[in-house]
């Protein structure tokens, strides 16, 4: 089975009809096996949903999409779900998991009203589903939100696949991630929006075995706090989050049954506030890069 994503800075992105990538995942017993980011080589709606079907695609993520296109996806057998926002490999994992909703053809992407907690399943709490960086992905790696669009790059490795090794830091000397820790180099696409802005530029041009060291800026890495993603809620209309605790990270649902992942920015006696930021927006960042791979 094969579930391809509208794809952008490692979120899904929200306009079908002019996506300039999809991510497609090969899946397995309702596993993920591999994936890899494919350009749509910028071609009309109807063209996108033959470009699916020639790539043996079985269901399609997207954000917003219009009766022409859905039609279109229909005829050429691929299904749909419509309406997810967010990153784009939770939104993969929840749509294994039969926890993503599809909104048809026209729908809206503002968090607002309908949020509940923990993790669709009948009797968890709040608390459920919690935790910081899934295992296996990096901070270097998926930009989340807030990180703005990603711009063209110019440089030897743009479109091709590398692998790098590489140690992020803070200011203050502190590593936050390490792909020499885990003993297995990072691979992307260069240029496809996979990575942060600024780690994605430095290799660009870089040469196979070159190493180089980065300052990257919050404008070139996570990007500043948004005020707007700081949201607070009632606790009495949040079933679970009376458990919860200042400083704790949980996912919630949006109107559409999809998980993002937020923090518990603090609590009272009758409301709770959320922060939706990702974790590393507002921070500078320091990496140290090592190309050792491009195919």
């Amino acid at each position: 089975m094969k579930i391809a994503v509208t794809y952008d800075n490692g979120n899904i992105f929200q306009h079908f009809g002019r996506t300039d990538f999809f991510k497609v995942y090969q899946v397995e017993d309702d596993q993920i096996v591999s994936s890899e980011v494919i350009g749509s080589n910028g071609v009309g709606h109807g063209a996108l949903a033959g470009l699916l079907a020639d790539q043996d695609v079985d269901v399609l993520i997207c954000g917003g999409i219009g009766g022409g296109a859905q039609a279109a996806l229909q005829e050429a057998g691929v299904e749909l779900c419509a309406g997810a926002q967010g990153d784009a490999d939770q939104a993969v994992e929840a749509y294994l998991k039969g926890e993503l909703v599809s909104t048809g053809a026209n729908c809206d992407h503002h968090h607002g009203e309908g949020h509940s907690c923990g993790s669709h399943e009948e009797g968890h709490s709040c608390g459920s589903g919690c935790g910081g960086h899934e295992e296996g992905h990096s901070c270097g790696d998926s930009c989340g939100g807030g990180c703005g669009s990603q711009p063209a790059f110019t440089g030897r490795n743009v479109g091709k696949t590398c692998r790098t090794h590489y140690r992020g830091t803070f200011n203050d000397g502190t590593q936050f991630d390490s792909s020499y820790d885990r003993g297995e180099p990072l691979e992307f696409v260069c240029g496809a929006g996979q990575m942060i802005r600024g780690f994605d530029a430095a290799v660009a041009d870089m040469e196979v075995g070159q190493e180089v060291d980065v300052h990257l800026m919050p404008e070139d890495a996570y990007g500043m706090p948004d005020p707007a993603a700081v949201f607070t809620v009632e606790i009495a209309k949040l079933p679970g989050s009376e458990d919860l605790e200042a400083g704790q990270q949980v996912y919630l649902t949006n109107q559409y049954g999809q998980p993002f992942p937020v923090k518990v920015a603090a609590k009272g006696e009758t409301t709770i506030t959320f922060d939706a930021n990702h974790e590393m927006a507002g921070k500078e960042l320091n990496f140290h890069i090592e190309l050792v791979e491009v195919k």
